[in-house]
């Protein structure tokens, strides 16, 4: 994700001179080509998140864009008064760029590890909130970032992620994807465990389980439409998150759902509501959190069964 996103990055910049990119002491082998290319463009600020965003804000009233990029705790916690009231409450075109998405830095430990950003960003008022699932919809999100004209926050994986989607597939902030159509349980998932749940739903099809599947890239604003009618249609949901089970994609789905009239159940899976002290992989964080293909095809057949999962 981090490559499409300098590709696209570099495609932007060459067209439009006010773009800036600011980083906090990272990725300077990524954005080698973006340094050398755009010398007087190209800021490190250093680790002074804070810093980055308040010269961020300021660039912004001399119709500057400034893109700011470095791993997600840092950027949005560290410096989250600054995004708040430098950023959000003036509305700022600040484009907010996070690497490292749920456990992805997974054996650099807990103080690394992205689980609360999406309920925290979505909370702002005026921030608009993204979560590419491969790295095509990183290019298509990065494009579509900088036509925003207030502040916005996307939430990148760092370790490889594969294509999942298709070249030519329409990507449009606040309008989920419908990857798969299916009667019998909705599947909604955002970012890079959209690869989980198209194998999940694959595993159900073998069990005569037929698994509607939606791509929720935008949580806000999110797609209540979307939301509506597949919920209207399968009467069961659950959301795959890679993000605490409390403030994510589920809460957001489960806020949606509230506003109507009718019978709907929801399961929430994602990361446990606690910090994940073991030291290891990205995947062995998922699987010890029961986000693997295998524990997650129990658990579904046990909700569809109303049991206690």
């Amino acid at each position: 994700m981090r490559d499409s996103f300098n590709k696209e990055l570099l495609k932007i910049a060459d067209e439009n001179s006010n773009i800036f990119l600011l980083t906090a002491d990272i990725g300077f082998q990524v954005f080698d080509e973006f340094r050398s290319k755009f010398t007087d463009r190209f800021l490190n600020m250093g680790v002074a998140e804070a810093n980055m965003i308040g010269v961020a804000s300021g660039m912004t009233l001399n119709d500057k864009i400034p893109i700011c990029y470095t791993i997600i705790p840092f950027l949005i916690m560290r410096a989250f008064e600054q995004i708040r009231t430098d950023v959000c409450i003036q509305n700022l075109p600040v484009k907010l760029v996070g690497v490292g998405g749920g456990v992805s830095y997974g054996t650099l430990g807990p103080t690394h590890h992205s689980l609360v950003d999406l309920a925290i960003m979505r909370s702002l008022p005026n921030m608009t909130v993204i979560s590419p699932a491969d790295p095509l919809e990183t290019k298509k999100a990065t494009s579509a970032m900088i036509d925003i004209e207030g502040p916005v926050y996307v939430r990148l994986g760092k370790n490889g992620e594969p294509n999942l989607l298709d070249e030519n597939y329409n990507f449009e902030i606040g309008k989920g994807v419908k990857l798969k159509t299916g009667s019998d349980i909705s599947i909604i998932s955002t970012g890079s465990i959209l690869s989980l749940s198209m194998n999940l739903a694959n595993e159900l099809k073998k069990n005569n389980i037929d698994a509607e599947v939606i791509n929720m890239h935008t949580l806000k604003p999110i797609d209540k439409e979307l939301i509506y009618n597949t919920a209207n249609k399968t009467k069961k949901i659950i959301t795959l998150e890679e993000h605490n089970i409390i403030g994510g994609l589920g809460s957001a789905v489960a806020e949606t759902i509230s506003e109507y009239n009718f019978n709907v159940k929801q399961k929430i899976f994602g990361i446990n509501d606690k910090f994940n002290y073991g030291v290891g992989s990205q995947e062995y964080h998922l699987e010890k959190n029961g986000l693997s293909v295998e524990n997650l095809l129990i658990k579904v057949k046990n909700f569809l069964k109303d049991k206690d999962v």
